[in-house]
């Protein structure tokens, strides 16, 4: 029995090791995130004061998507400072708080979705085999304890026109352009009845 509890420990010592060097890692990582946003953000407001709405639209889905890793990443970071804190109790996962269960959820969830972080594959297999095959799936799945706000952070829809149009509503406020996205909606129509008629 002591070699099997000698075991656990060696495994919450390397799932604690991990973590924190993912969170040295988000460090890094975060930089070109936020230099890629600035530059989106940037263009959006360019082009929208060229009158070019519908490329703005476009070119906010990679605003969107920039800020969405970056929120994720600060979620991602709560959960591995919340499981490294409190990684003694990592020993017996039946007695873990709500918190610790949903950090270790959090965890498993966005091993898949962060290439950039590898460190969360590994801690995923150690956390996995903490807590069981039934919380591992339901965590994978982004269903039951993960935090929904990482869920959608990380697989979100980007392409949703109406967040689009709030962001670029928003870029447009910051550089004082009026925007009006009803012209744009009759540029869509026209250029539909067009290509309709060549039919």
């Amino acid at each position: 029995m002591g070699f099997f509890h000698r075991k656990t420990s060696k495994q919450t010592s390397k799932v604690k090791k991990l973590l924190q060097l993912a969170l040295s890692r988000l460090a890094i990582s975060r930089r070109p995130l936020l230099a890629r946003k600035s530059i989106s953000r940037g263009d959006v407001g360019q082009l929208l004061a060229l009158g070019h709405l519908h490329r703005a639209l476009l070119r906010a889905e990679q605003a969107i998507e920039e800020d969405s890793m970056l929120q994720a990443f600060d979620i991602i970071e709560l959960n591995c400072k919340c499981l490294i804190e409190h990684a003694a109790k990592l020993d017996k996962p039946q007695e873990c708080s709500e918190d610790i269960r949903e950090a270790a959820a959090g965890i498993m969830f966005a091993a898949r979705w962060c290439g950039d972080l590898p460190e969360l594959l590994l801690a995923r297999i150690i956390l996995e085999d903490k807590f069981g095959s039934d919380f591992a799936a339901a965590a994978k799945e982004g269903t039951g304890i993960v935090d929904p706000m990482l869920v959608w952070k990380l697989s979100g829809d980007r392409t949703n026109m109406e967040l689009k149009k709030k962001v670029t509503k928003e870029i447009a406020t910051e550089n004082n352009i009026l925007v009006d996205f009803l012209e744009l909606q009759e540029a869509v129509k026209q250029d539909g009845n067009r290509n309709g008629s060549h039919c």
